[in-house]
């Protein structure tokens, strides 16, 4: 129990110097229409390149940020970031695509969010439908009239709201509701293996089913085969992303993997 105590003492040291030393770092991940094939948005994903350790994952170190609070600027950070990255790739002349970027429970409570995101649009330039906020599931179920304020707020700006992971946690269908959000992102733990389990299957059937009822885009995350990819197309799935389109990469890669697939496309 030391170790570990002293084991995330460190980690916070060092995450108060990474912010300070511009260690973090975004790869995009792109999203893809699935009637047309077209690139319409990319999902911004946080990176760490910790010196000596490579490249770090959200996964080993967001839950510390988030404990100590240092997730707050981290999140003020990355909002500056993809919204200025996707001016970047406008004004290079690639085709404009909605930008998506994970907000974080604490940045609701402990941030000024509403100020942060109206920053990194005004700052960037970004139009604010081109800028996706995803919102996940236990956030919305806490049903604080602070959280609701805000999300209205959000709404207010003409931001899209989406719903991360839909159907991994209690899923309450009053805060679609409620909180008028725009898309919901199916968990991969449904989408994975849907060609060969029926369960799964009629759940993403459903999923899609009721959002399309309620006038809702539907995103699947971690398709990694064309199978996948062609069956959620049978189900009217709107977008999907993952591993068979292509994998999260830095900016300039994928301004690449843009321009070559734009290219390619009569």
């Amino acid at each position: 129990m030391n170790a570990q105590a002293l084991e995330h003492l460190q980690l916070r040291t060092a995450l108060h110097h990474a912010l300070a030393n511009q260690e973090f770092v975004l790869h995009y991940q792109p999203q893809i229409d699935l009637a047309s094939g077209s690139v319409v948005g990319v999902e911004a994903l946080l990176r760490w390149q910790r010196a000596g350790d490579g490249l770090m994952a959200p996964a080993r170190f967001i839950p510390a940020a988030e404990e100590s609070g240092l997730i707050v600027p981290i999140g003020e950070w990355v909002l500056q970031e993809a919204c200025a990255q996707a001016m970047r790739w406008q004004k290079a002349g690639l085709p404009e695509i909605t930008m998506a970027v994970n907000l974080s429970a604490v940045q609701f409570r402990r941030g000024d969010l509403l100020q942060s995101v109206t920053q990194a649009l005004a700052e960037s330039g970004l139009e604010p439908a081109r800028l996706e906020l995803e919102l996940t599931e236990t956030l919305l179920l806490d049903d604080a009239e602070q959280v609701l304020e805000t999300v209205r707020r959000l709404k207010a700006l003409g931001v899209c709201l989406s719903i991360d992971d839909f159907g991994t946690g209690y899923s309450s269908l009053a805060y679609l509701k409620r909180f008028a959000v725009d898309k919901l992102k199916i968990d991969q733990s449904f989408v994975r293996d849907i060609v060969s389990d029926a369960d799964d299957a009629a759940i993403v059937r459903a999923i899609i089913s009721m959002a399309r009822s309620l006038k809702l885009k539907v995103i699947a995350e971690g398709v990694e085969t064309q199978d996948v990819a062609r069956t959620l197309g049978l189900y009217h799935c709107h977008e999907a992303q993952g591993y068979h389109f292509a994998r999260p990469m830095p900016a300039d890669a994928l301004t690449d993997w843009l321009r070559q697939r734009n290219a390619a496309q009569p």
